[in-house]
């Protein structure tokens, strides 16, 4: 019997748009609830304990909708709170992100790899616990990026104000030999084109939205609860909804009406 409950996917704002993307292309099928936090964003500078909360009642409004399953489409939640929701909602399958250090360690050749990512994300027991597991044998050198998250939040992906604030950013991490860029926050993702024209071609980007998706499908379908129905999106904002619906058709690629989350 298919499961047509939804997935229920969260991030702070926009930017785990990015990962729903990756959800649908993997899981066409899937019914999806997104909820962007965007009257608390960027959860990157705020504390893990007002992050917790966030995390608490945004799980339990997305479960209240029918959620079969929780996507934390956002390093800094994932980071956070997941430990906690995981012990809240153990009969819950719960995914979260976290950067692609693995991988980019994989990837390497002149064993520098750089981290884009947010304060929080940063600073987390987490991101520390992944690079002493699969970091040791090389350089990584992080970078927070204060200001990013706005930008793209605004839908701004390649102005001229963008572009300069992306290269304070990426430089000191090419000056250092990296050869390897992770994308520690899924709102990076959506300014890719932007620093592929920043980086040499062979810098490699890395992010993990496509990842997640695997990592859903197989959780669905260890437990039968892949769907099969005409799928369909509701999306949530705690910010104003007009705005998450503006820069959905560029974000999304389609329009969509946006209800408001009354946090």
């Amino acid at each position: 019997m298919a499961d047509n409950a939804p997935i229920g996917v969260f991030d702070s704002g926009v930017g785990g748009l990015s990962v729903l993307r990756e959800i649908r292309l993997r899981l066409p099928r899937e019914s999806l609830l997104y909820l962007a936090d965007s009257g608390h964003v960027p959860y990157g500078e705020k504390s893990p304990e007002f992050i917790r909360e966030r995390c608490r009642l945004i799980a339990a409004f997305l479960l209240g909708q029918g959620a079969k399953a929780l996507v934390l489409a956002c390093n800094t939640a994932t980071a956070a709170g997941i430990a906690e929701l995981r012990e809240r909602y153990p009969q819950i399958p719960l995914v979260g992100m976290e950067p692609a250090v693995k991988p980019a360690a994989r990837a390497t050749r002149s064993g520098v790899v750089g981290v884009l990512a947010t304060t929080g994300t940063l600073k987390s027991a987490r991101f520390a616990a992944l690079l002493d597991r699969f970091a040791s044998d090389v350089r990584v050198i992080t970078q927070p990026c204060p200001g990013l998250v706005e930008c793209i939040e605004a839908g701004d992906l390649s102005s001229p104000k963008t572009r300069a604030l992306l290269a304070t950013f990426v430089q000191p991490l090419l000056d250092q030999g990296c050869d390897t860029l992770i994308l520690g926050c899924t709102h990076y993702p959506f300014i890719k084109p932007l620093l592929a024209e920043m980086v040499p071609p062979a810098v490699t980007l890395v992010d993990t939205g496509a990842a997640v998706a695997r990592q859903l499908e197989t959780i669905l379908m260890e437990r039968n609860q892949l769907a099969g129905s005409e799928p369909g999106t509701r999306f949530w904002s705690s910010g104003e909804p007009h705005r998450l619906a503006q820069v959905l058709p560029l974000l999304w690629g389609e329009d969509a009406t946006v209800s408001y989350y009354p946090d």
